[in-house]
């Protein structure tokens, strides 16, 4: 006998097992009147959602007094801004310091993502 509905559960339940089991993110620290953050805003902030390294790791950007309250285990102290932590499941892959250009930041994000599983 099917219940109403079983098909609709048995199709969300096969969804749900096809995604990751855990999303990759980009976090972003910064801090007001940070040149190189604005520098990143200009140049890559308005394309990043659109790449396909923006739509597997999606940017969040966060204060860098917010380290604590990140929801991601980080290798160490963030000191410099910007600073982008790449981390999956709520740990830290890898990180880049600084921001001193288009083609650097995109070299380095490239190389992180290829950590990813």
């Amino acid at each position: 006998m099917r219940t109403p509905g079983g098909a609709a559960l048995f199709a969300l339940l096969c969804l749900l097992s096809s995604l990751p089991a855990s999303a990759a993110e980009l976090l972003m620290f910064r801090q007001a009147a940070c040149p190189w953050c604005a520098a990143w805003d200009r140049a890559i902030g308005p394309i990043y959602a659109k790449t396909a390294i923006g739509k597997r790791a999606p940017i969040r950007e966060l204060d860098i007094g917010d380290q604590a309250r990140s929801g991601t285990t980080l290798a160490s102290r963030i000191i410099y801004t910007p600073t982008f932590v790449l981390a999956e499941g709520g740990r830290e892959i890898g990180r880049i310091e600084g921001y001193p250009g288009e083609d650097f930041f995109w070299g380095r994000l490239d190389a992180l993502t290829r950590r990813l599983p």
